[in-house]
């Protein structure tokens, strides 16, 4: 998905914030039965079991001969309903427990806890085919010790170099500065913060400080119990702020269109992006590498990792159908890199990610810096994190307090806000 989708899902939720409802259309892929625009279980006028499947405009037309060929070899209808990505989660949560609404549905993985903790999704069994996935990918929808998707992409921000201003990838954030130095361009590098603030591009840096959002169990999942963000190292994370804000590094007028357009003219040799924005990026001539982002704060930097995904409805009436749909088909390596040619995202199936990246060398750069990636949470307490999390890097990159103070008042409002929760 590109990244004025799936990532608007991810980066700018506030990040939860705004869900656009828009109409449905409808796309009957095979078979003559019909169904209406919610998209609704239905069975042919053969008899035949068919599965309804949700998904947005970019992958619909790989998924249509997906479906065809699926309905081929086992005989059921799979009806295809193209939706606006920001609709799927919202008319998932009103329609499925009505039963209406999609057998499988398309998402990010962050959607995984509010739909599991309405029952609207169930566990997919992915049995011994779960070693076959990376393993971020699978804790990404990895809620209550269950997997309540079948991945097919993930995404990572990392460090994208300009190969003409900086001919070397940069060990530590130190290195980054002095080669930035020598390339005398207007800044050193472009990290979009934006006036609404931008956490999750920011991350990397943070966690390289040993600041994390909330602690991960041994599986993979998260803790919601333990809210990490206001320890020591956000402290110092939050110090790191004040101190490239003041130095002219950090600016809430940097805006993500803005940090993509400035990289393209050559005004630095590094920005910290995702692979939505590469093909741009190439076609304004710009060479590239793509490295993992150097340490600011002493520690590996960890982005967060978001996977995209396919969903099992809790209301669906052919569950076995579905399943099978998603575990042979989805989760095929063939399929899996038709929906990285449709998409441009990387696949979450290991031996497809692996053939995309022996061809090109940027994707082996994401790969590299997602390598010591986290999942993005998918716990419903995350929806308390993002308001205040974002905010308070604005109120310290716009010098509006002592940045320890305002980490620690941020750090507050979360806590209480996850207990009105509970």
């Amino acid at each position: 998905m590109k990244k004025g989708d799936t990532m608007a899902v991810f980066s700018q939720r506030g990040i939860l914030a705004a869900i656009a409802i828009t109409s449905a259309a409808v796309m009957t892929l095979t078979g003559c039965g019909s169904t209406g625009a919610s998209g609704t279980h239905s069975t042919t006028s053969t008899g035949s079991s068919a599965i309804t499947v949700w998904a947005d405009a970019d992958h619909t037309a790989t998924l249509k001969s997906v479906a065809a060929d699926f309905t081929r070899k086992t005989g059921v209808d799979v009806r295809l309903v193209q939706k606006d990505m920001g609709s799927i989660e919202q008319d998932m949560i009103t329609q499925i427990p009505a039963g209406k609404g999609p057998d499988v549905a398309i998402g990010p993985n962050d959607w995984t806890g509010l739909l599991a903790t309405d029952g609207v999704i169930q566990p997919i069994e992915l049995g011994d085919m779960r070693a076959a996935y990376q393993r971020v990918a699978v804790d990404a929808f990895n809620y209550n010790g269950n997997i309540y998707g079948l991945p097919y992409s993930v995404e990572n921000v990392a460090l994208v170099r300009n190969t003409r201003l900086a001919p070397h990838a940069p060990e530590t954030w130190n290195d980054m500065s002095t080669a930035a130095a020598s390339a005398k361009t207007a800044y050193p590098y472009l990290l979009q913060v934006g006036s609404q603030g931008d956490a999750y591009t920011m991350y990397p840096v943070e966690t390289s400080f040993g600041s994390f959002a909330f602690a991960q169990n041994s599986d993979g999942s998260y803790d919601a119990k333990k809210l990490t963000i206001g320890d020591s190292h956000g402290h110092d994370f939050a110090e790191w702020i004040r101190s490239q804000a003041k130095a002219g590094n950090l600016s809430t007028s940097m805006t993500a269109d803005i940090a993509l357009s400035k990289f393209e003219q050559g005004q630095a040799p590094y920005i910290i992006t995702g692979p939505w924005n590469i093909s741009a990026i190439q076609k304004a001539g710009v060479r590239i590498a793509v490295d993992p982002i150097p340490s600011a704060g002493g520690q590996a930097a960890r982005p967060f990792v978001g996977v995209n995904g396919f969903f099992l409805s809790a209301k669906t009436r052919n569950r076995l159908a579905a399943t099978n749909f998603l575990t042979t088909y989805i989760g095929s390596d063939k399929v899996q890199q038709a929906l990285f040619k449709a998409g441009g995202i990387p696949s979450a199936l290991t031996s497809a990610y692996n053939a995309e990246a022996k061809s090109d060398p940027v994707i082996q750069g994401f790969k590299k810096a997602g390598d010591k990636g986290v999942p993005m949470p998918n716990i419903t307490q995350m929806s308390s994190v993002w308001q205040y999390w974002n905010a308070a890097e604005v109120s310290i990159v716009n010098n509006q307090g002592d940045p320890s103070n305002l980490w620690a008042t941020m750090a507050d409002s979360v806590k209480s806000s996850i207990a009105k929760q509970s």
